[in-house]
């Protein structure tokens, strides 16, 4: 029971935007959630517990609403790994000048959505300097739409832009890390980025990897399972049994963990395309429930196995 909570809390940022979010006057004529990039959400940051988990040496994975963050901090400075929602940057800086109080230098996003790029105006404003993929940069610049969520994003503010961006692959040397940041074909979303940190043996992968639950795929923006399966061969070669890895939402992993979530999307991406070939329409394939036997260990996210069959047929119709 325990563990389904802790899954819960790490999971709300989709669920809290849809069931208490703040309306505007565009939202109450709209027939979907209006959702401000970040901004529109739980209000309530005391609700929240921001908490920081030691990994290695220098590295700090950190939790709370929306993606994880990764932290390296030491005698440079703070290089963060995605900032959340703007109304918990605060109890963000807080928590981090726990362990040292020099400014966060350079922001990386690892990709644009709202949950991961939502506090990046406030980083922004006090100075750190924001990297990302170049499709992140041109994301954040437009107005989405998530159907299968049932809800609607606006476009990010100039301020919250990467200020530099890369489609291939970017180093940092800082505080005696060597980190890479490497982007992927379309996976998760066409804006994917990975961060390895080669000495300490760590990997952000952002929202590649899902720990534990149905992940969302952006099927709008070029994501697909097939994408989400070749991404994470790629991060699979670079670990090993020591391997940490944070992912984009859930309880720290492993490699162990991050097999057995592309074990699942094989699964599932097989059983999907095995119907879609037998002319099946999506109503059927759901209707036929296909991952009955998966929702027990996979089904306590935010999303259901119908709304994942959902996204799993977009990404292959596509």
């Amino acid at each position: 029971m325990l563990k389904k909570i802790s899954r819960f809390l790490s999971l709300i940022c989709f669920v809290s935007i849809i069931s208490i979010f703040i309306l505007d006057k565009a939202t109450i004529a709209h027939e979907k959630p209006l959702v401000d990039n970040g901004q529109i959400v739980s209000q309530n940051s005391e609700a929240i517990n921001v908490r920081i988990i030691p990994l290695k040496d220098n590295i700090y994975m950190l939790t709370g609403e929306g993606g994880n963050i990764g932290l390296s901090i030491g005698d440079d400075g703070v290089l963060m790994i995605d900032s959340q929602f703007a109304y918990l940057s605060d109890k963000i800086k807080d928590e981090i000048k726990l362990i040292n109080r020099r400014p966060i230098n350079y922001l990386i996003n690892t990709h644009y959505h709202f949950d991961h790029v939502g506090g990046n105006e406030n980083f922004a404003n006090d100075g750190a300097v924001i990297i990302a993929h170049d499709n992140t940069f041109k994301q954040m610049q437009k107005d989405h739409s998530y159907p299968v969520l049932g809800m609607d994003v606006k476009a990010s503010p100039v301020s919250a832009l990467p200020k530099i961006t890369f489609n291939d692959v970017s180093n940092f040397h800082i505080n005696g890390n060597h980190i890479k940041a490497f982007a992927v074909p379309p996976a998760h979303t066409n804006s994917d980025i990975v961060i390895h940190f080669a000495k300490e043996n760590i990997i952000h992968t952002g929202d590649l990897f899902f720990n534990g639950f149905y992940p969302f795929i952006d099927t709008e923006a070029g994501g697909s399972i097939d994408g989400m399966i070749s991404a994470i061969d790629q991060i699979l070669a670079l670990s090993n049994e020591q391997t940490i890895i944070i992912p984009g939402h859930g309880e720290k992993g492993d490699r162990a963990s991050l097999i057995k979530f592309q074990e699942m999307l094989k699964t599932v991406n097989e059983r999907v395309k095995e119907r879609i070939a037998q002319n099946m329409t999506l109503d059927d394939i759901i209707s036929e429930k296909p991952l009955a036997d998966l929702d027990q260990e996979w089904g306590d996210g935010f999303l259901t196995s119908d709304q994942f069959l959902t996204i799993a047929y977009q990404g292959i119709k596509n």
